[in-house]
């Protein structure tokens, strides 16, 4: 029976002012609408998500957000002087709450990387596309250049790392092509991508793209198979399961369902409610669905996560290396 993994999380929207004007995005705001999470508002996020029993907190916010003017007085009013201070107290709290943090803060330096390192599990960057598009004109940080530095710098320093295609936002099959294969020669040269993600368009409202269509079922169905086609077999092929049916996608070559919390919402995709996983186990028949930590087992074994999270992996990490089905928190142990 084929496995397909998933891993139960909490979203943490650490902050959604962002210095990228991306044409789809809802997630960025302005200023006067943008918010930084609350260190308490994270805590009490922490608290459920081990309660429900997840074990990934993701930390998702805009690119550079301190390029832009008054993020700093955001920061002072949680008594923090810099962005990657508080990202590593978030990162602290997770782990003190049961849960690995895997974080996705845009472009970073590899000083900042190094920083971030040890406290996390794995962390991610989507390539979304190696073309050049109309819908990034007004993101700087969606330069293809140096979104392809930044994974080989997450390579240099061996951070298992999860990254991804944009799939429907006026690219071509042959620029999704192009950016599977520059995926995949960053991988022959580091061996540390753990996923790849195949994220169709989702258009929301008031956005500049907001009236363009979702990708065709076929089109989806056809970047998965060149997807597997391309990349190592190692590299797991992730269909986020609250953005398309996901039983095709994994006969076409998906095995992985990407973060499915019953917490939070997928704050990138607000509309997309995450399945249950008690529904996602009957639509899935007959390939057997498993839950797996942030981190993938191959990178537990030659322990590339994160110093700070190996305990606590440890405690949450049955002998495959996936989710221990019995243990839920280390008050249990």
């Amino acid at each position: 029976m084929r496995t397909i993994t998933y891993s139960k999380n909490i979203f943490l929207p650490v902050t959604n002012l962002c210095r990228n004007r991306c044409q789809y995005c809802s997630f960025r705001r302005d200023l006067d609408e943008a918010q930084l999470i609350k260190r308490s508002r994270a805590l009490h996020l922490m608290e459920e998500g081990r309660e429900q029993g997840c074990s990934e907190a993701l930390l998702t916010l805009g690119e550079r957000p301190e390029e832009v003017e008054g993020f700093q007085m955001m920061l002072a009013e949680e008594g923090r002087e810099d962005l990657l201070g508080y990202l590593i107290e978030l990162c602290e709290l997770a782990i003190e709450n049961d849960l690995l943090p895997h974080t996705n803060a845009g472009l970073l330096s590899q000083e900042e990387l190094a920083c971030l390192q040890p406290y996390n599990a794995s962390m991610g960057l989507m390539l979304e596309s190696c073309a050049r598009l109309d819908a990034h004109l007004d993101s700087p940080g969606k330069d293809p250049g140096l979104r392809l530095e930044h994974i080989a710098c997450a390579g240099r320093l061996n951070i298992p790392f999860t990254t991804g295609i944009l799939v429907g936002i006026g690219e071509s099959r042959w620029d999704r092509i192009q950016s599977l294969q520059a995926i995949a020669r960053l991988h022959a040269g580091f061996g540390h991508i753990q996923e790849v993600i195949v994220q169709p368009f989702d258009p929301k409202p008031k956005t500049a793209m907001g009236s363009f269509p979702r990708p065709q079922e076929e089109d989806l169905l056809w970047t998965v198979r060149m997807a597997r086609e391309i990349l190592p077999g190692e590299v797991a092929v992730q269909a986020p399961a609250n953005l398309a049916e996901p039983l095709t996608l994994i006969e076409a070559g998906a095995d992985d369902l990407g973060g499915i919390s019953p917490v939070t919402r997928d704050e990138i995709n607000p509309n997309s409610s995450w399945p249950r996983e008690e529904d996602l186990e009957g639509r899935l028949l007959p390939y057997e669905l498993k839950e797996r930590l942030p981190v993938y087992p191959r990178f537990i074994e030659r322990g590339w996560h994160g110093r700070r999270t190996r305990e606590l992996t440890a405690l949450l990490a049955g002998e495959d290396g996936l989710r221990r089905k019995s243990i839920s928190s280390r008050a249990c142990w």
